[in-house]
This record gives structure tokens, C-alpha cells and sequence, in this order.
């Protein structure tokens, strides 16, 4: 045994972690030997369909010596027009993903969210090449495999800093700013930032003492401060020939137990991806070259290699599962990367979601399969067809003499074949009919049978796939004859194809929910993302926490225009008298499904300007109204007014009535009085009365008198 096997097993014995039951390399690659087999059952399968979609490969006719070997790619044909169809409903929209509260408390966190991760794959993410590698891989191999991490870059820089003196300051107007500041630093937090660094300092003494401080420059001083190069979310479109998956996870991936990764390194990507990696000085490059790797499905080597150690291209293993690395029978999701037979990194998921980093959707989905088919699994046998009927009409009209003249040979002497070769007159024989003395080769007349099959198969392909791909060339004749024809064919195919997209989007929703979870951990403090050309927001980190759904802004163009023509109807239903808002409300909407922002963004934010005459009638017709209204209210309380008057007056008139009839009852009493005599013997008795106390007086008189006559004689 040499000294470097002897160094390598040293090292590959050497326990990288502080794990009661750290996995070894040779337990990992157990795992990786025993998943192989199943792994290249199915990147066979998908070889095969690539290999019928491109012509190549067993897919590929073999040259016979006088027949054509053409083959038509009718596989390739359908995948186009399917691919154009899928990915424009993605990259139709410059937001991408919608995201909506699950509590109201969420609700802040969800446009902060949406905010960044539409920001990040407009600006971060090569979104045009991700959805076109996404869509082609699923529609192509039948299955989507993408792999979602974080790239972080830093580097320490210099910077000069501004020292400053504070001194105290006795000014009134010095205190109400502060106090301006104040209030400003709470209201608006990001303002108050973009201040001079000057007034925030002199702000934090103010805080710390109450007094008011002026801040001087006196100088400056070098501090060495780390600066963010990189920091964003990665998607990778996956090589299906490189991730080697649980084959225990029966059709479901969220229950594969581990995912191994193979890629293309050098000691030099290594130590710049911003990962620890150890044991890089370790490695052999000569053993853990690409080149001598022992696996079938690699992927053509260049010819071309680097020379030198750090450029040097490596074949890395990335194994991602769950292990019991404590020993208690628990496992936890753990990371391992070897190269060769050198174990460079082992540590525990480093994701927030604690979940594998990679998302696998299936385009037709295959029973308790993890793979899925592509549309060439359906159109192999028509391909085939179609290429065996092309290349015999072709032979039979590439082997014919067309063009070629045939002569009798006695038919033209010497002189007259010269002049008829010149294009000159020329006798013949007469003995000979010069018509079937010279015959003119032509092409001869392909079976309407051929056609027919070519036809049957092209249909049969499109009916298999929900794909009009116009065989028989772009025209209106090749949907059909009528409108309902037409309509029920479009509908048809936008269920077909809403199908398909629903399967996709539910990919871009899952690695929308990791590259969310990732920003709550990986993002720098404050990130800006720009709303507008002129509109820019700040994000905090710390805002981003929340639960909420993720749903995409997608859908046919089908479906966009059926919902637009029924916006369409209901505008001209409720006619020009309604609401105005409710009226720019429909067109943005049917703006936006015409897939025209601007004009929605404007149609939402649009006040109409009023028109100064109709505004001077309506002010005219409301002070009008006013008037009206007051008039009617003076009525109202002139006629409150009458109403007591003539409340008194019935009162006054109530009055004299009962006096003109108590007099009238006088009256009437007076005369029957005199009627009876009754007055007449009052009167008597009056009389009587008189003259009977005049009498009493007089006897009264008389008797005072004699007792006082009495008395004087005593």
C-alpha cells in the first residue's frame, strides 16, 4: 500500500464533526451504489424520448445506399408549439407570484414579501432563461428537477470615516429641531436614515443628555467594514442525469429520504462559493476527475482540459438526507459533500425550511413513479410513421430518371441528333414516330394513400397532445369551418394546456416557499427594491416573518381573453350613466388581462379632471337647491307662526261666544221674569222688606232712648 493510499484512508477516517454517529463516506456511497440502478432505469427512458425528439442516437435511421434516410421530427414539432404556449403565460407578467395573508396580521409581511421575491427574480434570477430551461426539461424528459440555494459573496474594504466633536448649544430654535428630529425618526424611520451623518449624532447625544449639540468635523479614521458583493437566491435547472433520488420515495419526493447531487467543480469554484469547505488540499485531482469516473450516464466530456491544479475540473457528490447523527433514533437533515474519496464539507441543513433544496414536478404524471413522461412518449410510433412514409415517397421520387430524355437509336442520324442537342430543328426518320421514339422522363404520381396516412398521423399526434401544430400550414381553415367549431377546439386545448400549467406552477410555488424562507434568514438588514422608475421601498429582514399563501399571476392567453370579452360585455350592460370609478375599475382589469400594466396602473390611479362649466352648473344647481330648501323651511316656520295666532283667535272667538251667550241667557231670563211678574213681586217684597227694617229701626230707636231716659233719672 503507497503513502497516499495510506494518507487518503487517514483522512477519510478523520471525523469532520462532533457527531455521536457522524456517517462515513463509505455508508454514503452505499447509498449512492444502491439507488444507481433504479436512477438509470429511468435516465435510459428519458435518453430514448430525447433521443426520438432530436433524431438521434437509435432514433436515427441508418443509411442505406440509394433510399433516403430522412426522418421527420414530428416530436420535435409538438414540443415547440407546446413550449411557446407554457412559457408565456409566465413571462407575460412582471409579477410573477401574488402573495395573500393567511391572519390580518400577516398582511404588511405579505407585500414586504412579494416586494422582494418579485424584485429578486426580475433583477437576481435570469427569469426568461429559468422559466424556458423549467418548461423545455418538463415537456422534453418529462420531469422538472430544480435546485434552490443562496449565493453569498463578501470582501473586506477600507473605508474612511468622518470623526466628529459635539459641543453644547443654548439656542431655542436648536431645541425645537431636535425635537422636529425627534418625531421625524419615528414617523419616518427612513428618512430620518438619509439625514447627514452629522445631525443623527449630534441627535443620539440629544437623546442621551436632553441638550441640544452641534457635531464639527474634526477628522477622519480608517475602519475596516465587510461589503455584501452577493446575496440572493440560486435556481438550477437540473441535469436529470446528475440527482440521484431516494428510490424508496414511491412517486412522492417530500418522502425521499436523500437526494445526491453531481456536479462539475475546481479547487478554485470551491474556495469561492462562500461555503467552509475542508480537506480541499486533500483532494486527488487525478482520481476525481470527470474523466475517470466509472459511470455510464456522465455527460460528454470536453476534449479540452486545465493543466494546472486550481482550474483542474473535479466531479463532486452533494448528498442531502436525513440521518441519525445523534444516536437516538431520531434522524436530522444533514449536508455531505466528497470529492473522490476526500469528504470536504458535513454539517447540518443549513436552510431555514429544513427541507431537501430541491423541487421535482412531473409533466404526465406516472403512478408511484418520481418521473414522469413527456409528450414523446405519446408520438414515438407516429414519429416512426411518419418517417417511414416520408422516406418512400422520397424514394420514389429520388430514384426516378426525371429530366433524363430517352431516343431510339435509329430514330436521328449523326447530323440531325447534333442539331436536335443544340435546340435546333432536325429530321428525323420515317420511319419512326419521333412520339414514341423520344420519351421524357418526369416524376411519377405518389399514392394519395401516402398523403392520407401522413394526414391520419399528424392528426392522431395532435389529438394525442391537445397541440394544433398546423401541419397543412397556418390558415383559419385549419381550426375549422365554423366559429363554434373553432371555439370548442380553443376550449379544448386551454383545458389541456391549464392542465399542464397548473403541474408547473406548483413547482414555481414551491421554490417560490424556499427562496421566502430563505429570505427571512439570509437577506441583509434593509433590502431596497425599486416600485417604480422614480418609487423605491425599503424592506427590513425583520418584516418578513408571517404565514401566507403563494399563488402565481398566470393563465392562458385563452382564458385572458374569454375573461376580457365578459368585462367587455358587462361595461357596455351597465351603459355610460354608472358609477365613473366603477367603470375604471372593469377596463384596468380588462387591461391587465390584455397584458397592458401601464395602462391598468393608470386606469386605477386616473381621477378624471371636471369640466369647469359642468362643476359652475352643478355648484349653480346645489346653491339652487340650497335656496329652495331655506324658502321652504321660511314657509314652514311662517306657517308654525299662523298657527298659534290662529290658536288665539279661536280662543278670542271661543270667548265672545260664551259672552253673546250669557247675555242672550239674560236676556231671556229678564223676560220671563217679566212675563211670570216675577220682577214685579221681588220688587213687592223689596218693598216689604225696606219697610219692615224701617220699622225695626224705629222700635229699636224708641227703646234705646227710654233706656237712656232711665238711666239719666237713676
Amino acid at each position: 500500500m503507497t503513502d497516499e493510499t495510506n494518507k487518503t484512508d487517514e483522512f477519510a477516517r478523520k471525523k469532520l464533526t462532533e457527531w455521536v454517529n457522524e456517517p462515513t463516506l463509505l455508508d454514503l456511497k452505499s447509498e449512492l451504489t444502491e439507488a444507481y440502478p433504479d436512477h438509470q432505469h429511468y435516465t435510459l427512458k428519458i435518453d430514448a424520448w430525447l433521443d426520438n425528439l432530436n433524431v438521434t442516437g437509435a432514433a436515427k435511421p441508418k443509411k442505406i445506399k440509394g433510399h433516403s434516410s430522412i426522418q421527420p421530427k414530428l416530436i420535435r414539432k409538438q414540443s415547440e408549439w407546446r413550449c411557446a404556449a407554457l412559457v408565456e403565460p409566465f413571462l407575460s407578467t412582471e409579477d410573477l407570484f401574488n402573495l395573500e395573508p393567511v391572519a390580518a396580521g400577516d398582511k404588511k409581511s405579505a407585500i414586504q414579501n412579494s416586494l422582494i421575491i418579485n424584485n429578486q427574480f426580475n433583477t437576481k434570477i435570469n427569469k426568461t432563461k429559468f422559466i424556458d430551461d423549467y418548461i423545455h426539461a418538463a415537456v422534453n424528459e418529462g420531469t422538472f428537477i430544480a435546485r434552490v440555494g443562496w449565493d453569498y459573496a463578501d470582501e473586506e474594504v477600507e473605508t474612511e470615516i468622518p470623526v466628529f466633536e459635539l459641543f453644547p448649544v443654548e439656542d431655542p430654535q436648536a431645541m425645537q429641531q431636535e425635537q422636529e428630529l425627534h418625531a421625524l425618526m419615528f414617523e419616518s424611520p427612513d428618512d430620518y436614515n438619509q439625514l447627514p451623518e452629522d445631525i443623527r449624532q449630534a441627535h443620539d447625544v440629544f437623546m442621551q443628555t436632553g441638550i441640544p449639540h452641534v457635531a464639527n468635523q474634526a477628522g477622519t479614521r480608517i475602519e475596516t467594514e465587510t461589503k455584501v458583493l452577493v446575496n440572493k437566491p440560486t435556481v438550477v435547472v437540473c441535469d436529470y442525469k446528475d440527482v440521484i433520488i431516494d428510490p424508496t420515495a414511491k412517486g412522492d419526493p417530500d418522502k425521499a429520504e436523500f437526494i445526491i447531487y453531481r456536479f462539475e467543480t475546481s479547487k478554485s469554484e470551491l474556495e469561492k462559493s462562500g461555503i467552509e469547505y475542508v480537506n480541499l488540499n486533500n483532494i486527488i485531482t487525478e482520481t476525481a476527475s470527470p474523466l475517470s469516473t466509472a459511470d455510464t450516464d456522465v455527460s460528454p466530456q470536453p476534449s479540452f482540459s486545465f493543466k494546472d491544479e486550481p482550474r483542474k475540473k473535479l466531479e463532486a457528490y452533494e448528498y442531502w438526507g436525513y440521518y441519525d447523527i445523534h444516536g437516538t433514533g431520531s434522524t436530522v437533515p444533514i449536508v455531505v459533500t466528497w470529492v473522490g474519496e476526500t469528504l470536504i464539507r458535513m454539517e447540518e441543513n443549513p436552510f431555514p425550511d429544513q427541507k431537501l433544496p430541491f423541487v421535482i414536478r412531473q409533466y404526465l404524471p406516472v403512478k408511484n413513479s418520481l418521473y414522469g413522461e413527456p409528450d414523446g412518449a405519446l408520438l414515438e410510433e407516429h414519429q416512426k410513421i411518419t418517417g417511414a412514409v416520408t422516406r418512400g415517397m422520397i424514394d420514389i421520387m429520388g430514384r426516378s430518371a426525371n429530366g433524363q430524355i430517352g431516343m431510339r437509336i435509329d430514330a436521328l442520324d449523326v447530323t440531325n441528333k447534333r442539331r436536335f442537342e443544340n435546340g435546333k430543328d432536325y429530321e428525323f426518320n420515317p420511319t419512326v414516330d419521333p412520339r414514341t421514339a423520344i420519351i421524357n422522363h418526369t416524376y411519377p404520381e405518389i399514392p394519395q394513400s401516402a398523403q392520407f396516412m401522413l394526414n391520419m398521423q399528424n392528426a392522431e399526434a395532435e389529438a394525442l397532445t391537445g397541440v394544433k401544430a398546423f401541419s397543412q400550414g397556418i390558415t383559419g381553415t385549419s381550426l375549422g369551418s365554423t366559429a363554434t367549431g373553432i371555439r370548442s377546439a380553443l376550449d379544448a386545448t386551454a383545458k389541456r394546456d391549464l392542465i399542464l400549467l397548473r403541474r408547473i406552477a406548483d413547482g414555481i410555488i414551491q421554490i417560490g416557499r424556499k427562496i421566502i424562507s430563505m429570505n427571512a434568514e439570509f437577506l441583509s438588514e434593509v433590502e431596497i427594491v425599486r416600485i417604480t422608475n422614480s418609487e423605491f421601498v425599503e424592506i427590513r429582514r425583520d418584516d418578513l416573518a408571517g404565514n401566507f399563501d403563494i399563488k402565481l399571476s398566470i393563465s392562458t392567453a385563452e382564458a385572458d381573453n374569454e375573461k376580457a370579452q365578459e368585462l367587455s360585455f358587462m361595461l357596455q350592460t351597465v351603459g355610460p350613466n354608472t358609477d365613473p370609478e366603477m367603470t375604471y375599475m372593469i377596463m384596468a382589469d380588462i387591461a391587465r388581462l390584455r397584458k397592458m400594466p401601464e395602462l391598468a396602473k393608470k386606469l386605477d390611479n386616473y381621477q378624471p379632471t371636471p369640466d369647469p362649466l359642468q362643476q359652475k352648473k352643478a355648484e349653480l344647481e346645489i346653491a339652487l337647491l340650497e335656496a329652495q330648501v331655506f324658502n321652504e323651511q321660511a314657509k314652514g316656520q311662517e306657517n308654525s307662526v299662523d298657527v298659534g295666532l290662529k290658536e288665539a283667535k279661536t280662543v278670542t272667538e271661543q270667548a265672545k261666544a260664551r259672552q253673546l251667550g250669557s247675555t242672550a241667557d239674560m236676556q231671556d231670563l229678564d223676560f220671563l221674569r217679566k212675563e211670570s211678574g216675577q220682577d214685579q213681586e221681588q220688587e213687592i217684597e223689596k218693598k216689604e222688606y225696606d219697610r219692615q227694617a224701617a220699622l225695626d229701626l224705629k222700635a229699636a230707636d224708641k227703646m234705646l232712648a227710654e233706656d237712656t231716659a232711665e238711666t239719666s233719672a237713676i
